[in-house]
């Protein structure tokens, strides 16, 4: 009766593992399509066309038009695919940042880790939007301005968590003993700690994602971010506020909605990575 059970838990656990990585690969595939709508879809769509003006979800337009006859799909994906571009350099600049951080607070210990320690407590202390309204603003708005908010501001968590990783490994016999040999910190930082924080630097990379993305669009749609002529998500979103009322909701609802999904396809892809990443995880 043992070799029944044990087979049918290896299948169990096989069925988990192939749900998790098709999670993955959809999650994936929608976000590609999302990236690269701009250039398979052209800008046929973000031309002004009067005569169609206020049209509700149709077949010729899903996302409905908007009050200059604009296709709102064809503005949404654009705005889309401009802010997963965004999201990718703030995000990856913000990871850079959060791990190399992590890894001289947790490799070089003592003062220097109370004053990156500190630092990280402040920023976790200042609110949030508001710092990034400020930076963006100091740095003069447009997508250098939201590029750099976002990078500077969204660091935190990742160093903690990179921080903690490396304090841990430092601990170990194989570190005090390259310690003990004469290595300088910069090799026990790339030859020991690096290859233990990569994997927390790619789950922290994919969900940094989600929080760059929305943060974009809230600058954009308070008017620091983007161009207003740029077709981007918050700028929509933005515009659709004065036409709400007037009964138009797919103006703002639909590219809102986009904008949730990607969101959260991300936030999926994050978590679904970690999962297979842990060691606790990664077998069940």
């Amino acid at each position: 009766m043992a070799a029944p059970v044990l087979s049918r838990r290896k299948s169990i656990r096989f069925n988990r593992r192939q749900i998790t990585l098709g999670s993955m690969a959809l999650c994936l595939v929608f976000l590609l399509l999302i990236g690269l709508s701009s250039w398979l879809i052209g800008e046929a769509g973000l031309d002004p066309v009067l005569t169609q003006r206020n049209q509700p979800p149709n077949w010729a337009h899903p996302f409905g038009t908007d009050w200059l006859g604009r296709d709102m799909l064809t503005r949404s994906l654009h705005g889309m695919s401009l802010s997963l571009r965004i999201g990718l350099l703030a995000a990856s600049f913000s990871a850079i940042i959060g791990t190399g951080l992590g890894l001289i607070s947790g490799t070089l210990g003592g003062k220097v880790d109370a004053v990156i320690t500190w630092i990280i407590d402040v920023f976790f202390s200042l609110p949030h939007l508001v710092l990034l309204i400020m930076i963006a603003f100091a740095v003069g708005g447009g997508t250098k301005g939201v590029v750099i908010a976002v990078a500077l501001t969204h660091w935190t968590s990742l160093a903690r968590v990179i921080r903690a990783e490396t304090l841990q490994v430092n601990s170990s016999n194989y570190v005090q003993l390259s310690h003990r040999l004469g290595r300088s910190p910069v090799w026990i930082a790339r030859h020991h700690m690096l290859p233990h924080v990569v994997p927390q630097l790619l789950v922290g990379l994919v969900l940094l994602f989600p929080h760059a993305i929305l943060h974009e669009a809230a600058l954009s749609f308070i008017g620091i971010g983007l161009s207003p002529h740029t077709p981007a998500i918050g700028i929509i979103l933005a515009e659709s506020m004065r036409n709400l009322s007037t009964g138009y909701w797919w103006v703002g609802v639909l590219p809102g909605l986009l904008l949730l999904l990607a969101v959260k396809a991300f936030d999926i892809l994050g978590e679904n990575l970690r999962m297979l990443i842990d060691p606790k995880t990664s077998q069940e």
